[in-house]
């Protein structure tokens, strides 16, 4: 995005940008169900392509990233710090590096998750992304905190829509531990290496719904402090 775009927004909204930022993310997340849907038929080539859009959308929530660090003005009026803006900023970017890391490791390795458990990790992966969609919804609220200065009734809605957040993450760690165990019962099938690799695959895209969570937390806090 070109820096006065990028100046055109913070002369609108200081929140526009941070917005703009996530709806990136969460688009760069948002593959990942095809990326797996097409790795379980063995088309890596069709799998690559879709590995390559994800690496394009993370270069895209980069440079977001690095305009609005440089162009957050630093004599904004604001109920909260550009601090904790640069923080929550930091915290949604996170998500897309692990689209990508996820991608970029199963497509390396041509790691194809075993049948018997593909229902139950597309069902995980999805689970996962719908807590980086409600992280979205979250950020979307800022203009409306914004505007009645971080209190009343919009705050009690946020406040909603992160323990909605909370109860999403819960459900993955359950889906983890059920994929963990369906894992533990066929693993003496397959190479032991590609196992070793499939545990930390559950690790890595519980770590979206982790993340997502700590984007809600971050924000919460910024609540605290209004």
């Amino acid at each position: 995005m070109p820096v006065n775009t990028i100046m055109g927004l913070f002369a609108k909204s200081p929140i526009k940008p941070l917005q703009r930022h996530v709806v990136c993310v969460t688009e760069c997340c948002s593959h990942l169900v095809n990326f797996f849907e097409t790795s379980f038929q063995g088309d890596w080539e069709k799998a690559d392509e879709i590995r390559a859009q994800i690496s394009h959308l993370e270069k895209e929530a980069d440079v977001l990233k690095r305009e609005i660090r440089l162009k957050l003005p630093r004599g904004l009026f604001l109920p909260v710090d550009r601090s904790d803006m640069l923080e929550l900023l930091t915290q949604q970017d996170k998500l897309a590096n692990l689209a990508k890391d996820i991608a970029g490791r199963v497509y390396g390795r041509q790691l194809i998750i075993p049948q018997p458990m593909q229902t139950n990790f597309i069902a995980y992966v999805s689970r996962c992304l719908d807590a980086a969609n409600q992280a979205q919804k979250v950020i979307n609220e800022l203009d409306e905190l914004l505007e009645t200065g971080f209190k009343g009734r919009e705050v009690t809605l946020v406040a909603e829509m992160i323990h909605q957040l909370d109860t999403i993450e819960d459900d993955t760690d359950a889906m983890q531990i059920q994929l963990r165990q369906q894992l533990l019962k066929i693993e003496a099938d397959y190479n032991p290496i590609d196992i070793m690799f499939l545990y930390k695959i559950l690790e890595w895209i519980g770590g979206i719904a982790d993340q997502a969570q700590r984007v809600g937390a971050r924000l919460e806090l910024m609540l605290s402090r209004s």
